[in-house]
């Protein structure tokens, strides 16, 4: 199989039973785009290591400083197979170009819900904003239902009720992930460019997340440990 190269990873692709997802720290803007570089390549010239690894991604944050990695696969053993039979040789290959990456481990997650346009309304995403919320301990329900509040919150948010689905202006998607633990959701959120996710965040009345008795609920929402919120510009993404 060939390896095909992409703008970003299809979301809502079927077929996907684990979203795999992890960080990179590599230094330097510098360092990004050489690590990039390396990655694609040494992809692109091999084959496509399993049918069951559905896509690879990944972004460049807009820190300057991290990568972030999306993969999408069938199960968990046709990834466990890979990094037995073909990682480590795609992991030597980055890091005799980029030497020192600090790797902060990986997530599962499976997609919980999505709020995107019907089919041809959206536009090509130019950054890629990711909200990663921590909870206190495993549990899968209450991660749900931290998303669902998000979901309504923003359903009657202002700047987002008058679109369909609720996405503020510049916003393409929204999809919600819940680790296979249940001690994280990951919002996976496409917007057109960074400008306009910030144009958002400052916009009129605090802007998204204003201070409605929805948000309310999900800023005191019981068992959050912690939120981060990161901007990423789209870098690659692979199919076979």
């Amino acid at each position: 199989m060939s390896v095909q190269l992409g703008i970003v990873p299809v979301i809502t692709r079927p077929g996907v039973g684990v979203v795999l997802v992890s960080r990179w720290r590599v230094g330097t803007p510098e360092r990004q785009r050489t690590a990039v570089d390396t990655i694609a390549r040494s992809w692109r010239s091999r084959e496509w290591p399993a049918a069951g690894l559905l896509s690879y991604s990944v972004f460049t944050g807009n820190d300057g400083t991290t990568l972030l990695h999306y993969s999408q696969w069938r199960d968990r053993e046709v990834h466990r197979e890979y990094s037995r039979t073909s990682r480590d040789e795609r992991v030597a290959e980055v890091d005799a170009a980029v030497p020192g990456i600090e790797r902060f481990g990986l997530t599962a997650y499976e997609l919980y819900r999505s709020a995107a346009p019907a089919e041809g309304r959206a536009g090509v995403p130019g950054c890629v904003i990711t909200v990663e919320v921590e909870f206190e301990g495993p549990d899968a329900a209450r991660a749900r239902h931290w998303a669902d509040t998000v979901v309504e919150a923003q359903a009657t948010d202002p700047i987002m009720r008058s679109s369909d689905p609720a996405l503020p202006p510049g916003g393409l998607s929204a999809h919600f992930h819940v680790a296979a633990d249940g001690t994280r959701v990951l919002n996976y959120a496409e917007w057109e460019s960074e400008a306009a996710h910030i144009a958002a965040l400052e916009a009129p009345g605090n802007g998204i997340g204003s201070p409605t008795e929805q948000w309310q609920r999900v800023f005191d929402h019981p068992g959050v440990r912690s939120s981060t919120v990161s901007r990423h510009t789209p870098a690659i993404s692979l199919t076979a």
